[in-house]
């Protein structure tokens, strides 16, 4: 049974508090925007499509108990507008949360000015609505999984594939599967991966306390790595492509992703070594020219000079710890993954124009990398 990051019925909302990895396995409940926002923050939850989900679902949750205006439509519209705009306030790098409150919102609004609508009429189609993205999220994992296998095995004809990945983007980081991960996993399934190899990912230890746990659960051929070892590993262990995921990808296919990611592309250049990004599309954001305009979280410099309680570096030394870099788009060489299918950036920014937005229209169009 593989590992849920979040668990939701009508009502009722708790995560796996991933601070608490690998040594604890523990859900615990999120009973309002703020608690999920506190969550976010701290990074409880984390990864780009479970930060939207756990922000959605807990505002789900507070308007199945009641609360908001009860009487009139547009005062409950501007209720939902307002309970947004504070959860997109925890991490701004991840477009997700804020692609899925502006989806919402236009769904509320066109709702809301539909003849005849009561305000509970208007609530319980908000709810249904939040709650249909565990789903959506979940398939559209799959088909990021089957789109990266199948790219990579027209790659690797034969035999058994070697992948390295970085951070987490998996189970743990959205509804279930994952990004790059479930490319991995796909792999697995059809028996092609021979091994994924992934970095510890410091300073926070997203790949040693998260992925490699995710990846030994679920019983999936693995390897953890220092940060420091993975050009080596790609000299020396046959990696057949790089593997990431991304919390932004500008409209020119710049892309920010966990600090480290930027390095492994410039290594896999040098290497000769495909490197895909593995992301949905609600994670591009069409009106960002280049990666240089994607806004890069700076996190406490505690995270980089202690271990929980272990101090790791002398007292008053100057830190500087983003938690994430920018790809820049003529490094992804293998392609940019998603739910449509595998894209060079510059045919992504066109499928996206002709659908007009990230996640919008009724067919996916056809990718040709």
């Amino acid at each position: 049974m593989s590992l849920e990051a979040i668990r939701y019925r009508r009502g009722s909302l708790s995560i796996l508090n991933q601070l608490l990895l690998p040594e604890q396995l523990r859900y615990e409940p999120v009973d309002s925007v703020e608690r999920a926002w506190e969550a976010i923050r701290a990074m409880e939850v984390r990864g780009a499509p479970a930060i939207a989900l756990v922000g959605c679902l807990s505002l789900a949750l507070e308007l199945e108990a009641g609360a908001g205006p009860a009487g009139d439509a547009a005062e409950l519209e501007a209720f939902v507008g307002e309970r947004l705009r504070f959860l997109l306030t925890a991490r701004p790098t991840a477009v997700n949360l804020g692609r899925e409150a502006e989806r919402l919102r236009a769904v509320v609004r066109r709702r809301a000015q539909s003849p005849g609508v009561t305000a509970q009429g208007l609530r319980e189609s908000i709810i249904e609505h939040i709650e249909g993205l565990l789903e959506k999220d979940r398939e559209d994992n799959r088909s990021i999984g089957a789109h990266g296998a199948r790219h990579i095995l027209q790659r690797v004809p034969e035999g058994g594939v070697t992948l390295l990945t970085h951070c987490n983007t998996g189970t743990l980081a959205t509804a279930g599967y994952g990004t790059a991960l479930g490319v991995v996993r796909a792999l697995h399934e059809q028996g092609r991966l021979t091994r994924v190899f992934c970095t510890e990912t410091r300073p926070y230890n997203q790949g040693s306390r998260l992925t490699a746990f995710e990846l030994l659960h679920d019983r999936v051929p693995a390897t953890l790595i220092a940060d420091s070892a993975a050009a080596a590993t790609m000299r020396d262990h046959g990696v057949q492509a790089v593997v990431v995921g991304a919390d932004r990808v500008a409209s020119n296919g710049d892309t920010a992703n966990k600090i480290g990611t930027y390095q492994l592309a410039v290594a896999a250049r040098h290497h000769g070594i495909p490197f895909y990004v593995a992301a949905p599309t609600s994670s591009c954001d069409p009106a960002l020219p280049g990666g240089a305009d994607i806004p890069i979280e700076e996190r406490p410099g505690r995270e980089l000079t202690h271990f929980q309680d272990l101090c790791l570096a002398p007292p008053g030394i100057d830190v500087w710890n983003p938690a994430f870099d920018v790809t820049p788009h003529d490094l992804i060489t293998g392609g940019i993954v998603t739910e449509w299918g595998v894209f060079a950036p510059a045919e992504l920014r066109q499928a996206l124009a002709e659908r007009g937005g990230a996640g919008a229209g009724p067919s996916p169009p056809k990718s040709s990398v």
